[in-house]
């Protein structure tokens, strides 16, 4: 085997999403404001479900871990990418690159398995009713929760390892505007063969077995709905799991565009607009999906807000 002889690279610069000065500015304005949102709605969910009795269920109790999923989520990726409108040269240490690619692949895979699971609790509420609080008693709920998190920890650890054991002496520019594998692996001097097998495997099961899981029981449910014989009956049926079939749709349908599309049609800019999508928008979007669509978290927000109007609050 020939030996490559090279000096590793102890810093990566991010090009981010433009270098046209003329865009940089009003580009900032525009993500800072969607961030902001992003972390005033989940974090906002996350408290209206604490604080309201009657959300103290499994479906909130889902919900909650989706919405902080999604406010860590963006917090990895935006702060970072609102720095590349800010300065000349937006550089990441060879660690932090590191940090952030692990905590990257751990919050999506997260939110694409606890997705998985809530399809799961809608099926069961909505064909087993009887069964519902035996079948999702607090210890499955936070098991449905613990596996996914300990699942994506330890393959995004795995695939962090992987990816940073390689040898950079090629570049150090990254064309993105955060770390992720894909163009950390244009970058590497080292055979990318064995990882790219790993990425391959890992997503296919992951994914694979998350869709299969929201698509059964999204038969089990449309059945069960098509089943009811008055129209009231189904108007509330399907309205109880619509906005997680929304959520569901954008952010598998994103995924789908992004790494199903051909690979003639294939490049770092288009993954640098699916990648906007799915880790700035879709996390601002979900907290918007489930309040607005859900009478439920509404009323709470109401209740909420009027209480700290009156005296004393």
């Amino acid at each position: 085997m020939v030996q490559i002889n090279c000096t590793q690279v102890k810093e990566f610069i991010l090009t981010g999403l433009t270098n046209q000065k003329e865009l940089k500015m009003p580009l900032f304005v525009f993500f800072l404001t969607i961030y902001l949102c992003t972390v005033v709605g989940n974090l906002g969910l996350i408290l209206v479900i604490r604080i309201d009795a009657r959300l103290n269920t499994p479906m909130y109790f889902f919900l909650s871990n989706l919405a902080f999923v999604d406010f860590c989520y963006t917090s990895v990726i935006t702060p970072k990418m609102l720095g590349n409108f800010l300065y000349k040269i937006n550089i990441i240490s060879f660690n932090e690159c590191a940090i952030q690619l692990g905590c990257f692949l751990t919050f999506m895979v997260s939110e694409c398995l606890l997705l998985a699971s809530m399809a799961y609790d809608r099926y069961v509420a909505i064909c087993n009713p009887l069964l519902y609080r035996v079948l999702m008693s607090p210890r499955i709920c936070t098991q449905l929760v613990a596996v996914p998190y300990s699942y994506s920890f330890l393959m995004a650890l795995f695939h962090t390892i992987l990816t940073f054991r390689l040898s950079y002496c090629h570049s150090n520019v990254i064309n993105h505007f955060y770390c992720d594998d894909m163009p950390l692996l244009r970058l590497t001097c080292s055979d990318t063969h064995s990882k790219q097998l790993w990425i391959f495997a890992c997503a296919g099961v992951t994914f694979i077995s998350s869709v299969l899981i929201v698509f059964v029981s999204y038969v089990y449910i449309i059945s069960a709905i098509l089943r009811i014989r008055s129209a009231e009956g189904r108007r509330k049926a399907f309205s109880t799991c619509g906005s997680h079939m929304l959520a569901v749709t954008i952010f598998y349908g994103t995924l789908i565009f992004m790494y199903l599309q051909p690979s003639s049609n294939h490049s770092l800019d288009t993954d640098k607009m699916a990648s906007v999508f799915y880790t700035v928008i879709i996390p601002m979007l979900n907290p918007l999906i489930y309040s607005l669509r859900n009478k439920e978290v509404k009323n709470a927000l109401k209740k909420v807000t009027i209480s700290r109007k009156k005296p004393g609050f």
